[in-house]
């Protein structure tokens, strides 16, 4: 459980698409919902795509842009480290919302994605955390909205939950207006990686290049995954464990290497 009964959680409210997003607005409207208690700390630019990087080469520099509102011209990794460990070190933060994220992060998404690492980085420095991202289509309006209209009602019920342990909850709203979303599905990992398409080109002084596009190779939206609910118009909620080990391997593995 988060917080006592009537009590109200500190939040932090984290992104990778950066401080000026409209995701992020959302995601804090989302919180205020919740609780009063709330804190913006974000990227100063876009991070889509940066993983769970961590800058090391280089020092970060923090912007107060407004009060309870911080830009970090790091990560979204970054963000979530100098929140807990340097900005509020002296406040208790009880929940890390990251998004809302400009586009769906489904199946390998995850390992792609800033607004996933951000709440990985919160797990691993024992925060409770939940990204959210926003299903949509290129060249079509967002629809902000439904995740507005659905974002409290999903976190609600988890600040009475038993967190466990290295576990973070990916939430993905459908491409569809709030009042056509049929429900919430809790979902495994489904598969559609990016990268199927590469699009090569010559730029101005003759040199290639090349452009990663957005096509992706469905492998399994098969029923229960993340990609078929978002498909079918369902909000999409997945445990995730920050333990990669495949533990049905092990055995095979120790007795293979090891039993000599």
């Amino acid at each position: 459980m988060l917080k006592a009964p009537g009590d109200q959680p500190r939040i932090l409210v984290t992104n990778d698409d950066g401080i000026n997003a409209p995701g992020l607005k959302v995601m804090e409207a989302i919180a205020k919902e919740i609780s009063d208690e709330v804190w913006v700390i974000a990227p100063e630019v876009n991070h889509s795509g940066a993983g769970h990087s961590l800058t090391l080469r280089r020092p970060l520099r923090t912007r107060r842009v407004s009060e309870r509102h911080y830009a970090i011209d790091g990560t979204p990794t970054d963000c979530v480290l100098l929140a807990l460990q340097n900005i509020l070190e002296e406040q208790r933060i009880d929940l890390i919302l990251s998004g809302v994220n400009h586009g769906h992060n489904l199946g390998e998404d995850v390992t792609y994605s800033g607004t996933i690492a951000a709440a990985m980085e919160a797990t691993l420095l024992q925060v409770p955390a939940i990204a959210f991202s926003q299903a949509c289509r290129d060249r079509h309006p967002v629809k902000w909205k439904t995740a507005q209209d659905w974002g409290a009602q999903i976190i609600r019920p988890l600040l009475s939950m038993e967190w466990p342990k290295d576990v973070l909850i990916n939430v993905n709203f459908p491409d569809c207006v709030a009042q056509s979303v049929k429900g919430v599905q809790v979902t495994r990992q489904g598969k559609q990686k990016l990268g199927d398409e590469l699009i090569e080109r010559i730029d101005p002084r003759g040199e290639p290049y090349v452009w990663i596009g957005l096509s992706r190779d469905q492998v399994d939206h098969a029923d229960g995954t993340d990609v078929a609910a978002v498909r079918d118009h369902w909000v999409s909620v997945t445990p995730i464990q920050l333990d990669m080990t495949h533990h049905p391997s092990f055995a095979k593995l120790t007795n293979l290497l090891t039993q000599r």
